[in-house]
């Protein structure tokens, strides 16, 4: 039966066969060259491929093997920095400020909390121990979504693994060295860039990474010299700068926040943005919880009770200051110094926050909003020993960290005139010497007729010099200016450290001087401290850490005698009648004497205030960078 039907198969195939024609003859002439053509190069491409594919594999592995066997021992790359760091120290001992480059100590994986661990793992390579160096799943994953994104295939994602991350972090071996013509900054930036050819080269320092060191050992480079905002290097810098713990005693929620700084540093650092630096620590925690690293109430808690920082971070106190205090002393151990240095300095924490606080206060209730009016503070100890400092304030539109506390040169308006009642007082006149306050008119030599008016635009008649500097009258500072003559008072200012040499003619005695806040608050400490100079000062000391030698040191205390004490305690006396009774009666205090003078320069482009107790000396200046005068404002 089976043969039957077999037979009957053959016989219809026969009867459907086509008879061949021309056609198909030509047909099979065309295709069988063609055929031959392929199988000839596939053949050839197989060949070539393999052997091809053989000697790149072969390649890669001796550059793997050679990038490997020149790894440097794990020592000698855990610590990136280019620079060592400074750490800023207030009067009593504790931590406010940091500069350069923070460098905790170097840790492990098994030496930081499981926490941070887990955090870094779950945030930036949840198969770190499970890979080689590379993940092509992580990398065609990055390039699908930056084409998505409508990215090019290496912008944006980079879908590193934590070794390749790694190998940027060393710049793939290089080391700077000025001769490349760059600068350090220039440098980093260079090696941060993201290019197929660099990726590649990337891949395979990850894979030499991986034949030279344990996963470990990377990891504990990634720890140590990954950047964390503010300044730090590695996990336990920025756990010791946020939080001021170290990074074996971090919790979920630190954990995640700092894990979170990995992605963009400057961006989510908590001392820039709190708020945004928690949202991405919320992201870090949801991953942990979905990779099994924390249990669900163990997360809830965490986004419960997100990361706190620390007082030191939180308060960001002496910013102006610090800044200041870094140009003190040498700039080999400052601002370009190759080690780690602490400074110990004279900044009073509690008074820094007073000074903070008064200025927000008067610029949130007393200016209208949008002004770009400006205000310094300087505090400082009778001995010139600064206490606080503000340069300014931030204004929409003005860029920069200007100092106007010492590096903003002013007219002084009437705040000078204790230089020239002080040089009176020198020479032999009293507070209780009369002059009288009328219309005058001096022809200066230059200049022509010059004709100096009151701020009230009123004449006092006869008054005592008591009188006159209380109601800062302007008539009578220029007749004592005459009296006494310009010399006296140049070498008095300039006694006190206020530079008078440029200013000429009797309107120095109004103030045409040009000063800043800190030369004029310290000129006037030395008027608090019996009529010797006294020179403003920051830093106590300064050493390299770990060290109990200080390398550089200073003091303050009375320098120069440049008036006698009987004619400071007069001029003491003088400045005090103008808290009690005169222009300055706002600065008047309920438990304590108090002495000083205010200040308003021509058309109010300057208002100053200066004055001082038995323990402090206070300066404060108002006015507009650019000059613009003032609207309501006067020095008291």
């Amino acid at each position: 039966m089976r043969r039957a039907r077999a037979a009957g198969r053959r016989r219809a195939a026969r009867q459907n066969v086509k008879p061949r024609g021309r056609a198909g003859l030509g047909r099979r002439l065309l295709v069988a060259p063609v055929a031959w053509i392929l199988r000839t190069l596939a053949r050839i491409t197989w060949r070539i491929g393999w052997r091809v594919s053989l000697i790149a594999t072969i390649a890669v592995a001796c550059t793997v093997l050679l990038y490997a066997a020149a790894l440097p021992p794990l020592p000698d790359i855990v610590d990136a920095r280019s620079r060592g760091s400074v750490t800023l120290l207030d009067r009593d001992g504790a931590v406010f400020a940091w500069r350069g480059e923070q460098f905790g100590g170097t840790i492990t994986p098994d030496s930081v909390s499981p926490h941070l661990k887990n955090a870094v793992i779950a945030t930036e390579d949840k198969r770190y121990y499970r890979h080689f160096g590379i993940s092509l799943r992580g990398i065609a994953s990055a390039i699908r979504i930056n084409l998505q994104e409508g990215r090019g295939p290496f912008q944006g994602h980079g879908g590193s693994t934590i070794t390749q991350q790694t190998a940027k972090l060393l710049c793939i071996g290089k080391r700077y060295t000025p001769e490349t013509g760059m600068s350090e900054a220039a440098f980093e930036a260079d090696c941060r860039r993201t290019t197929l050819g660099r990726k590649v080269w990337e891949a395979v320092y990850a894979l030499a990474m991986e034949a030279r060191y344990s996963k470990d050992e990377i990891l504990t480079i990634y720890l140590n010299r990954s950047y964390l905002g503010a300044g730090t290097r590695g996990f336990e810098a920025a756990a010791q700068r946020y939080f001021g713990i170290s990074a074996r005693d971090v919790g979920p929620a630190e954990a995640a926040m700092l894990a979170g700084l990995l992605k963009a540093p400057s961006r989510y650092a908590p001392t820039a943005n709190l708020q945004r630096s928690r949202d991405r620590a919320a992201t870090i925690v949801r991953l942990m919880e979905e990779q099994g690293y924390l249990s669900a109430s163990e997360a809830a808690h965490a986004r419960k009770h997100p990361a706190r920082l620390s007082s030191a971070a939180a308060a960001r106190a002496g910013g102006y200051f610090a800044d200041w205090v870094m140009d003190l002393g040498p700039h080999f151990l400052t601002r370009d110094t190759t080690e780690d240095v602490v400074i110990r300095t004279t900044l009073d924490r509690g008074v820094q926050a007073a000074a903070d606080k008064a200025l927000q206060f008067i610029f949130d209730t007393r200016v209208r909003e949008g002004s770009k009016a400006q205000a310094a503070i300087v505090v400082m100890s009778a001995d010139g020993a600064v206490r606080a400092m503000v340069g300014g304030r931030k204004v929409k539109g003005v860029a920069g960290q200007f100092n106007r506390a010492v590096q903003a040169k002013r007219q002084t308006g009437s705040a000078f005139k204790p230089f020239v009642y002080g040089a009176a007082m020198e020479t032999g006149i009293r507070p209780h010497t009369q002059v009288r306050d009328e219309p005058l008119c001096l022809d200066v030599r230059g200049s022509g007729k010059w004709c100096p008016d009151n701020y009230s635009r009123e004449y006092k008649g006869v008054v005592t010099l008591e009188e006159a500097m209380a109601e800062s009258l302007n008539v009578p500072a220029v007749k004592v200016y005459n009296r006494v003559g310009r010399d006296v008072v140049v070498r008095v200012a300039s006694g006190f450290g206020i530079n008078a040499d440029a200013a000429v003619g009797p309107a120095m005695a109004l103030g045409t001087v040009e000063s800043t806040l800190l030369d004029m608050t310290g000129a006037y400490a030395g008027i608090l401290n019996g009529g010797s100079s006294v020179v403003p000062y920051g830093m106590v000391d300064l050493r390299i850490k770990g060290d109990n030698a200080p390398l550089f040191e200073q003091t303050g205390g009375a320098g120069e005698r440049v008036i006698s004490e009987p004619a400071a305690r007069q001029l003491v006396y003088m400045m005090s009648r103008v808290i009690e009774v005169g222009t300055g009666t706002r600065a008047r205090l309920p438990d304590r004497p108090a002495a000083g003078k205010t200040g308003t320069t021509q058309a109010a482009r300057d208002a100053w205030f200066i004055g001082f107790t038995a323990d402090y000396v206070a300066g404060v200046w108002m006015g507009y960078d650019d000059n613009t005068p003032l609207t309501g404002v006067t020095g008291g």
